[in-house]
């Protein structure tokens, strides 16, 4: 589809706000999709971290030597 000016695709003959519309809302709904995955698994992965390393920390403190 070819269009005579730049006004004249951003109207699409009185279409274009929903189109833009549909077309923003497809690509921020994409963005979302693939980029929630990677937050989540960054999460995860921290909180791993912190439990491993709180739990690295209480077995630590029971194995002191004796007499000290």
């Amino acid at each position: 589809m070819q269009f005579e000016s730049l006004t004249a695709a951003w109207n699409m003959a009185g279409h274009g706000p929903y189109v833009w519309f549909v077309f923003a809302a497809a690509a921020l709904t994409v963005t979302a999709l693939l980029v929630a995955p990677v937050l989540r698994s960054r999460r995860v992965i921290r909180l791993q971290r912190r439990r491993w390393q709180r739990e690295q920390r209480l077995s630590g403190e029971g194995q002191h030597a004796p007499g000290t």
